[in-house]
């Protein structure tokens, strides 16, 4: 499926095209000349999605396509493609082998590469403001993971001499990623003497933050992509509650919470930072349309 491309077209790729990679092709979209978007998939379900949203789209499994962008010419044209890789790292190890494979078969095609990443590179700041210029020190597997694919990043810009930008993205949301099961469950929060900081970013913001980021004059730059209003994770699950009408969720100890909740959730409890957005702010020129959580809470569906 080779698309040709008219002059002076853009060659768009969204790998990795879930909720996020929709939300930025519909930007694309409503430009008054959009471009064709490939999109590559893995479930059957994204196929159709993104099939019916008039997307140019391949399902393929991350984990089994050796050779596939540098075998198949008669498939995929990337050269010189403006690319966005939302692909999430392996589930298990430090290295994000996913992403090591993708680049080492693209070789020098791309022309500049938008990867979504993960603040929690930062770990534990104690609830310290923290910035693009701290130091990247990664407490979970899935921290590593996500440092060790910005690292495979800009080795591979530097060997073939392209563009990057990288987006360090804290918990995303929107009224339609709501954590509802977890409030009608009636799973506990840590006691807010306890809670840590938490950060958040729209997934609308963070669509477009992807979209600016890939048009931006600046390049091979490492950004934080949040609103700005950080907030313990209590209080969130209490303002979400309050949104749809349910109970606030029981508060227990970081001590108790440790004994009963899950490791992974555990893990994001222990960890507190407060997160600027001043470096986003002034690269991307970007006006938030949700620039905290109340404003989401009120804004109809």
């Amino acid at each position: 499926m080779k698309t040709a491309m008219k002059k002076n077209q853009k060659n768009i790729w969204i790998i990795g095209c879930g909720d996020i990679g929709r939300r930025l092709a519909s930007l694309y979209s409503a430009q008054s000349k959009p471009p064709i978007i490939n999109a590559l998939v893995k479930s059957n379900e994204s196929f159709t999605t993104c099939d019916k949203l008039g997307l140019k789209t391949i399902k393929i499994n991350a984990d089994e396509s050796v050779g596939f962008f540098s075998s198949n010419t008669n498939k995929v044209d990337l050269e010189g493609a403006q690319l966005f890789y939302f692909v999430p790292p392996p589930s298990e190890g430090k290295v994000d082998t996913r992403l090591a494979r993708f680049l080492a078969n693209v070789s020098n095609a791309p022309s500049r590469i938008v990867l979504i990443s993960t603040t929690g590179v930062y770990g534990d700041s104690q609830g310290e403001w923290i910035d693009e210029t701290t130091p990247t020190n990664p407490v979970a597997d899935r921290a590593y993971r996500r440092l060790s694919a910005e690292e495979a990043l800009k080795k591979w810009a530097k060997k073939y001499d392209k563009e990057y930008m990288i987006l360090r993205v804290p918990g995303i949301y929107a009224q339609d990623r709501l954590p509802l099961a977890r409030l009608q469950k009636g799973l506990p929060v840590v006691n807010p003497t306890e809670a840590g900081f938490t950060n958040r970013i729209h997934a609308d913001d963070l669509a477009q933050a992807c979209l600016l980021a890939m048009n931006s004059s600046h390049k091979n730059e490492t950004i934080n992509i949040t609103d700005g209003n950080p907030s313990t994770m209590t209080d969130y699950f209490n303002q979400v509650a309050d949104f749809v009408g349910l109970p606030h969720p029981p508060q227990i100890s970081l001590q108790k919470a440790e004994q009963t909740l899950s490791a992974g959730m555990v893990s994001y409890l222990k960890e507190s930072r407060r997160i600027k957005n001043s470096k986003m702010l002034a690269l991307l020129n970007i006006k938030l349309k949700y620039p905290t959580l109340r404003v989401t809470l009120k804004t109809p569906a």
